[in-house]
């Protein structure tokens, strides 16, 4: 598994007021992914309040994923192994890889819906059959103890 922090960039006017701010979330340059794994695609997903979605495990794609509102916690599963990530506002929006092979959850754990931005690769195509689930059901066994 990889992170890493993306830094928030206040962003002015012609006056030098302040009027927002960008996070460059993917360049090339940062060498972030492994050579030949950049991502392919970019797609926005929108996890409800209080929603997860997966398990997904994928054995040709790998994701990239980065919370841009709101704030996520990826859970991901490797050889009966938990681990968690988390991406958002309030986490210097990870990005956060997930490599082939290994299960991952993303639930939302703020307020209001949050948008991912996914960006896998190889992209995804209906003909590429990587779509498959994993059972998770111990995991929140113990989180309820």
């Amino acid at each position: 598994m990889r992170t890493k922090t993306n830094k928030k960039i206040d962003t002015k006017d012609n006056k030098g007021n302040i009027n927002g701010y960008l996070v460059p979330i993917y360049n090339i340059n940062d060498k972030f992914h492994e050579e030949g794994k950049e991502p392919q695609q970019v797609y926005l997903t929108v996890v409800h309040e209080g929603a997860s979605k997966g398990p997904h495990l994928h054995y040709i794609r790998t994701g990239c994923f980065t919370c841009i509102k709101g704030n996520i916690k990826v859970i991901t599963k490797e050889k009966g192994t938990y681990c968690e990530y988390f991406s958002g506002e309030d986490y210097n929006y990870m990005s956060i890889i997930i490599e082939t092979g290994i299960s991952a959850i993303i639930q939302n754990i703020g307020i209001g819906e949050a948008f991912v931005l996914n960006m896998p690769s190889p992209a995804w195509t209906s003909s590429q059959n990587d779509e498959h689930t994993d059972d998770f059901s111990d995991y929140f066994t113990k989180q309820k103890i």
